[in-house]
């Protein structure tokens, strides 16, 4: 089964029109996306844009053969043009299965949005899902069957991909690509370094791809480490790398610090920002968590664990820290480290980029400056990608 994507943006498309945002601005060339529409084996149409068949002839095929046109959500503004010889579009009712004469499957799944999915199985067997932008599969169960391919805004609505992958609907071998692409993430490299992050990808409009082909599949780096100053964004950086997948365990490792109401409002940040479906642990011993086998892990963030090692170790005392606590906190990275390169799970780490700025005044903010430094050259070590996030913008370090 053979689909071309006509386009790739959103419903407006990209730029645009009469925008002036900095992502539109730099939208040009092969960052140019027109709305999202698919043409699978030149026969059946999912959605209908302006322009479609001046998109087809651009990428080498004809909408002669289109026997059917699928809507998967309300378009906004004047009424779309229908060119001479397509059928009129319509939408198929949830959960009813459309047959096509070319041997073409086509169900109607609900979403949690105003739109309908679409699971087309081919005559070949292969199965792809598309998704209408800002939605995600409801009522999904453990019954359904892996996707050769999923087609839907990963950027807008990454827990969709979390819940297919939760019913096995997405698994290693599914090629996810990301359309309905709007202004909300810069084109280029920032947007593939995203998508590759969750599992997916994107291709320029008018690529065609077959359906099934496994080589192009990004491969999700399994040790991440986000480093950051203070109210960088490192840590909504961490939480994004994670946010398509399901089950993820939230580390935090600064515990509650009662009477703190800045603290406390913080946390609160924190939480109202994961995904429900996350569950979260408060605790410093990361060892044990690294050493099991299980879901993701995020933890957030380093700093703090060493702040509590120190503790552990009296390390801010000259006398204590020259008398065995040094010995005693590098055991302490030293075994973390060791957990790291071991684990099988996949971990996203933050930790704060504090070297950089004014010499602390004391000898132990100066020893924790240090400490800090050498606890996040060592994680990085073990860690296949590492990003450095500054002004909200993550730079690659590393993978």
């Amino acid at each position: 089964m053979e689909v071309t994507l006509l386009g790739t943006g959103g419903p407006l498309g990209l730029p645009r029109p009469d925008c002036s945002c900095a992502v539109c601005a730099v939208a040009l060339g092969a960052d140019a996306r027109a709305a999202t529409a698919l043409l699978v084996d030149g026969t059946l149409l999912l959605d209908l844009t302006p322009g479609a068949a001046f998109a087809a002839a651009r990428a080498g095929h004809s909408l002669s053969g289109v026997r059917q046109v699928l809507l998967s959500h309300p378009h906004d503004g004047p009424a779309v043009e229908v060119p001479a010889g397509l059928p009129q579009p319509g939408r198929v009712p949830d959960g009813r299965q459309l047959t096509l004469l070319t041997g073409h499957r086509v169900r109607a799944l609900s979403m949690d949005a105003p739109g309908t999915g679409y699971a087309v199985t081919g005559p070949d067997g292969q199965r792809l899902l598309y998704l209408p932008p800002g939605a995600a599969p409801a009522g999904l169960d453990e019954t359904t069957e892996t996707y050769d391919m999923v087609v839907g805004d990963v950027v807008g609505r990454p827990d969709a991909l979390a819940r297919l992958r939760l019913v096995g609907a997405v698994g290693p071998a599914t090629d996810v690509i990301a359309v309905h692409l709007d202004h909300d993430v810069p084109p280029g490299p920032e947007l593939r370094r995203r998508l590759a992050a969750a599992g997916a990808r994107t291709v320029p409009d008018g690529r065609t791809l077959t359906v099934g082909v496994y080589e192009d599949v990004p491969d999700v780096p399994r040790r991440t480490l986000v480093l950051g100053g203070a109210r960088s964004g490192k840590s909504v950086e961490a939480e994004r790398r994670l946010e398509a997948f399901p089950d993820v365990l939230y580390v935090a490792t600064g515990g509650a610090r009662n009477g703190d109401g800045e603290w406390a409002a913080r946390v609160h940040a924190h939480r109202e920002r994961r995904p429900g479906s996350w569950r979260t642990a408060e605790t410093c011993d990361l060892v044990p968590l690294l050493k099991q086998d299980g879901s993701a892990l995020l933890i957030d963030c380093l700093s703090l664990w060493l702040t509590d090692a120190m503790d552990s170790a009296n390390a801010w005392d000259d006398a204590e820290w020259a008398g065995g606590g040094e010995r005693v906190l590098r055991a302490r990275v030293e075994e973390l480290t060791a957990a790291v390169r071991e684990s099988r799970r996949t971990v996203v780490a933050v930790s704060n980029e504090v070297g950089s700025g004014i010499v602390p005044a004391t000898p132990s903010g100066r020893r924790y400056r240090d400490e800090l430094g050498r606890l996040n050259a060592a994680f990085a070590t073990e860690c296949e990608h590492v990003l450095l996030v500054v002004a909200g913008q993550a730079v690659a370090l590393k993978g």
